[in-house]
């Protein structure tokens, strides 16, 4: 079931992934590889996005990792102009797949994206896995003042991160931004002067969930012994 209204609890947005497919009211399908106006999607990744790599079964979002025919498969969703928000808690209960290459992540854009592109927009990646870099969490904001190999990041030691389902918190207000993982604090950003380079936070974003496979970050050398592998999401809670 879907939530999207406000209870005792505040939950502005929830999904448990409990229906039979995936709930395109709020979300949508990025597809291909990003060409022409974003090849490989900015990172020179090595998948395409394709429906068939997103299942909904058993209470839980599968995004499945695959190679076929000499070209890699994934899968990438979002709720851009669907569902956006300004501050909150988001909480994402998750396991990550293992294998080099692969680089699972759960993140945010600002949703004027369109009208003022990428850094100026802001980005918030509250988990990224890399297989190359087992046991290790980054948590990341890309902004105009520090974007792509961003000064704003932490890579966290967590021991068999890798191993069964954990839950991603990212806690966003209008002076901090905090990373946790099973109540663990990561990392805090809060820049002592905030304006439109350092802090582009004060405004909605909306939700991005993906498995990338290679790329600058996750790492050229693919290891296709490891595929097919799936980033499963138990589900993804906004609160205020």
């Amino acid at each position: 079931m879907t939530i999207l209204a406000y209870s005792q609890e505040k939950i502005i947005f929830k999904d448990d992934f409990n229906q039979t497919q995936l709930d395109t009211i709020y979300w949508n399908y990025d597809l291909g590889d990003g060409c022409p106006e974003l090849c490989g999607w900015g990172n020179e990744e090595s998948q395409w996005y394709q429906k068939e790599n997103i299942k909904v079964k058993d209470g839980f979002l599968h995004i499945k990792s695959s190679k076929k025919d000499q070209q890699y498969f994934s899968g990438k969703i979002t709720t851009k102009d669907k569902i956006s928000f300004q501050y909150g808690i988001i909480e994402v209960r998750a396991k990550v797949p293992n294998g080099k290459g692969l680089w699972p992540a759960a993140w945010l854009l600002g949703a004027d994206i369109s009208e003022v592109g990428w850094p100026a927009c802001g980005e918030i990646d509250m988990l990224e896995y890399l297989g190359r870099d087992p046991n290790h969490l980054y948590t990341s904001l890309h902004t105009p003042a520090s974007h792509g190999e961003t000064i704003n990041t932490k890579r966290t030691f967590v021991k068999d991160i890798d191993k069964g389902f954990h839950i991603y918190k990212t806690k966003w207000t209008k002076e901090f931004i905090s990373f946790y993982v099973d109540d663990l604090l990561l990392y805090t950003f809060s820049p002592e002067v905030k304006n439109d380079e350092t802090w582009p936070y004060d405004k909605p974003f909306y939700l991005i969930l993906n498995l990338a496979i290679g790329g600058e970050f996750g790492g050229k050398e693919i290891d296709d012994t490891a595929l097919p592998q799936e980033f499963v999401i138990d589900y993804i809670k906004v609160t205020q």
